[in-house]
């Protein structure tokens, strides 16, 4: 009764068109699920992703669970997701793609699930990281740990979005660094972020990552710039 109270006062919307939800959808509506720009990356070992890092760091797998267009429906998802407190897309997406991931074939295992960190003041500014309910879901789809210690920022930056491609590259080195132990050696780690640009994060995440002896690493978002 109190949940029809609440609908009826505060009633869910998509979170992709805001249209009213019916009962039994979840986040976004049936149409905007069937809408979804999926890119099938994980059936394909050189897709698109991978290529971001041809040259720069060795990895295992690279994916991408959707594609990014300016004002579609993923960037709306992303928006609500990290500026609007919708942690539920994170858990909603992180369920769907990790039915997808588990056929994914590799030589070697995830073993651990780990975030692209916040620095702790864009962590109070925000109050939540916005990958955290994707990695948790994916991280009980695998049955694999989720572990926000290990990796984390050193200093405070501006967002890089509105920066162009170098100055992304210059503004990342440096920024991230690792808190490991012998436990954590020879681990293969699943690096999660939201969304995919030039890539210039990531590759600084795996390469304080691979200072850890024995790691591998793959990498998978949300979703991909396209």
């Amino acid at each position: 009764m109190f949940e029809s109270l609440k609908n009826l006062f505060f009633p869910k919307v998509c979170a992709g068109c805001h249209t009213l939800l019916m009962t039994n959808e979840i986040v976004f509506c049936t149409n905007c699920r069937h809408e979804m720009p999926l890119t099938q990356y994980h059936l394909d070992s050189n897709n698109e992703a991978v290529k971001k890092f041809y040259g720069k760091i060795e990895i295992e797998h690279a994916s991408a669970f959707l594609y990014f267009n300016k004002k579609g429906i993923v960037q709306e998802l992303i928006h609500n997701l990290k500026y609007k407190g919708n942690e539920e897309i994170g858990t909603v997406l992180g369920n769907w793609y990790v039915e997808d991931l588990k056929n994914i074939n590799l030589k070697t295992a995830f073993d651990v699930v780990i975030p692209v960190p916040l620095h702790q003041k864009k962590f109070k500014e925000r109050g939540y990281n916005q990958v955290t309910t994707f990695g948790k879901a994916l991280s009980e789809g695998l049955n694999i740990p989720y572990d926000n210690s290990i990796l984390f920022r050193t200093k405070y930056s501006k967002t890089q979005s509105k920066k162009n491609l170098l100055g992304r590259s210059e503004g990342i080195k440096n920024v991230f660094d690792v808190n490991f132990s012998e436990e954590n050696h020879n681990k293969h780690f699943l690096l999660i972020d939201d969304v995919l640009t030039t890539g210039a994060t990531l590759e600084a995440c795996s390469r304080s990552l691979l200072k850890i002896p024995g790691a591998k690493i793959s990498i998978v978002c949300m979703a991909m710039a396209h």
